[in-house]
């Protein structure tokens, strides 16, 4: 089983548009070979800011995958690079966590 802890920082104020591709593109993904889970969160209302707080442009996407090759080939596929290119514009950064349990 692979993890992966995705990072997305959207410039000030565009963070609903990329979560808008990406509700869009979730179907898509969770019918890849291999995806367990594909999920983004955000800050949970009503928690006090903190030193962990993500803020009002920063969402993290969950995923779970089968295998490697089954992320690669996600990672590979034309629906990410459709949505890529959807959200180029509204992404700040991007720093993407590949895990694996130990």
């Amino acid at each position: 089983m692979i993890q992966v802890v995705a990072i997305i920082t959207a410039k000030p104020g565009q963070r609903e548009n990329i979560l808008e591709a990406f509700r869009a593109n979730r179907p898509a993904v969770l019918a890849e070979e291999g995806c367990v889970e594909y999920n983004a969160a955000v800050d949970a209302a009503g928690m006090p800011a903190s030193r962990g707080t993500l803020g009002p442009d920063t969402f993290v996407v969950i995923e779970k995958w089968a295998s490697l090759a089954a992320l690669q080939a996600h990672g590979a596929g034309p629906n990410m690079a459709a949505y890529g290119a959807k959200t180029r514009e509204f992404t700040a950064s991007r720093m993407i966590h590949v895990l694996e349990p130990v």
